[in-house]
């Protein structure tokens, strides 16, 4: 038989017999700490079943890549549904949301689930994984695909499936189960070596995945109070008979989606009031702090606190912790010799208490205003004083960390912690994930307001999320409460945006399919027109 020659990511080749598959080949190159998931034939995703035919520059990654996580998460998701399947087989498994570390599913049954059958459904995970089971892959037509979800009922599925322009389908085989996941999946089962199973009550499950971060399953951190306010929007959502992607899309092309907006900006005004009252039936509160990871809109909902404060007779000072960042050639850099703008040090933590305790004391002060295009802090005559009534809202990354203001007693602070929940889940196994809806939005944020290429966002999101899980993540637990900033709409609108971004990633830059996974995850919104978005609306702190 003819050869081809294979390049590798360090420059060397190899020759090979043509039709080998890709599996083939990562079955020599076991020198990576986790199962290799997948493959880059230049530059673009591939499963590992894939025959060669050429020559190619190839690329082979893990659950440390970003298209590693998401096919990890996939085949864990498909296993855990396949286990209970066949343990319960009149239970249903719906998988609702991401949360800090995991996946929030949830088995729908007449029986009430303990750790006895949780248990249960780790030994037949682990049974499957050993078994070295294939995720057998079916391309079928579009037709074929909407039929099969119809008979299953599956209606949501079915829908989904005829509003892509996708005339073939790819759905994956486990065991006697078919299921698709928004991606390719690894060649086997055995390659999921690393996760775990924690019971939350109500027959609820978290499925804790390997952290992008460190490739090690992290120990879970139970926050009840994001998991209820996941499922209080969720409730919301269901009376609206909109629980589903393809029940917005129905809103849209039946021309009832203002309507439907405008009842998305109530319920974030909502949220926003009984904050504030809260707030307001404390009297010794005299700083708000704010923190949320990358674009979870802190800006937004800092200005609306303000206005629904003032309401109540507070004169409200607003200021951003990302006004004090020092100067760009001053910021801390991480291991890798890059600027750490994430950490707590990368804030003039001198001049921002001087300017509190200055403010303490009844002195007027200037607010210097940060310029993210040269990197320096800029004084534009912009200051500020405080009354009597006044009440100090501080926004910010490590607003939850008392080591920013380590001088205020807690009783005179009350801590927010912010971040997207989105309820509307794509169908009952795929949901829409908190981390792609802020990265989506932060790419056309970055784009808009900072003149950053596509790439340059993407490059960066990985040092932002390691910053996150270091940085936010840990104080999460100290907030008083918390608040959903995200639109159950938004994405139909920020498809607008960000697709000719998205569109424009070279196919030989290293973040195309990254780019690529976006654009399909937005194939399945109808476009909703910006117009509809109120002027006030937390979106507008994205698209302007």
């Amino acid at each position: 038989m003819s050869k081809v020659t294979i390049t590798f990511p360090n420059g060397k080749t190899k020759e090979y017999e043509k039709g080998i598959t890709y599996y083939e080949i990562s079955q020599e190159l076991k020198k990576k700490k986790n199962p290799i998931l997948g493959v880059k034939i230049n530059n673009e995703l591939s499963s590992l079943d894939t025959k060669i035919f050429q020559d190619a520059h190839v690329d082979f990654f893990d659950v440390q890549d970003l298209a590693g996580y998401k096919m990890y998460q996939g085949a864990l998701k498909f296993i855990f549904e396949v286990a209970v399947k066949e343990l319960f087989p009149q239970s249903e498994v719906h998988f609702l949301h991401s949360v800090p570390k995991g996946i929030l599913s949830e088995i729908i049954s007449n029986e009430n689930f303990t750790n006895y059958e949780v248990n249960q459904i780790k030994e037949r995970m682990a049974e499957i994984i050993g078994a070295k089971e294939l995720f057998q892959k079916y391309n079928l037509f579009k037709k074929d695909a909407y039929q099969y979800f119809m008979q299953t009922k599956e209606p949501e599925k079915a829908k989904n499936i005829q509003n892509i322009s996708n005339e073939i389908v790819t759905l994956y085989k486990l065991r006697n189960k078919i299921n698709y996941f928004y991606t390719f999946l690894p060649y086997d089962t055995s390659a999921i070596t690393k996760y775990e199973l924690v019971y939350i009550g109500k027959n609820r499950i978290i499925l804790v995945c390997p952290s992008i971060i460190t490739g090690e399953v992290p120990d879970y951190v139970h926050y009840d109070n994001i998991i209820e306010t996941f499922f209080e929007r969720k409730k919301w959502l269901r009376l609206m008979e909109t629980p589903y992607l393809s029940n917005l899309n129905d809103l849209i092309s039946h021309n009832h989606i203002k309507e439907f907006m405008a009842t998305n900006e109530l319920i974030f005004n909502e949220e926003i009031l009984k904050c504030v009252n809260e707030i307001v039936s404390k009297r010794e509160v005299k700083f708000i702090l704010i923190a949320g990871p990358s674009s979870s809109g802190k800006t937004t909902t800092t200005k609306r606190l303000a206005t629904y404060l003032k309401a109540k007779g507070f004169e409200p000072v607003c200021l951003s912790t990302d006004d004090f960042f020092v100067e760009r050639e001053e910021t801390p850099k991480n291991e890798k010799g890059e600027f750490d703008f994430e950490c707590l040090q990368a804030i003039d933590l001198e001049l921002f208490n001087k300017t509190l305790k200055n403010l303490l004391k009844g002195e007027k002060v200037e607010i210097p205003e940060y310029n993210f295009v040269s990197g320096k802090k800029e004084f534009n005559h912009h200051y500020l004083e405080l009354k009597k009534n006044s009440i100090v809202l501080i926004e910010g990354l490590h607003c939850l960390n008392d080591e920013l203001v380590p001088y205020i007693k807690d009783e005179n602070k009350y801590k927010i912690y912010l971040s997207p929940f989105i309820s509307l889940n794509i169908d009952r196994h795929n949901y829409i994930s908190t981390l792609d809806m802020r990265l989506i939005r932060r790419i056309v944020r970055d784009n808009r307001t900072r003149g950053k290429s596509v790439d340059k966002t993407i490059q960066e999101w990985q040092v932002v999320r390691r910053g996150e899980e270091k940085y936010i993540f840990p104080y999460i637990h100290q907030a008083d409460t918390i608040i959903n900033t995200a639109l159950a709409y938004e994405l139909g609108v920020l498809k607008i945006y960000a697709e000719p971004l998205l569109y424009s990633v070279a196919m030989h830059s290293p973040y195309y399919e990254e780019a690529r996974r976006l654009i399909n995850a937005l194939k399945g919104f109808y476009p909703i027109s910006s117009e509809y978005v109120k002027d006030d609306s937390i979106l507008r702190e994205f698209i302007g």
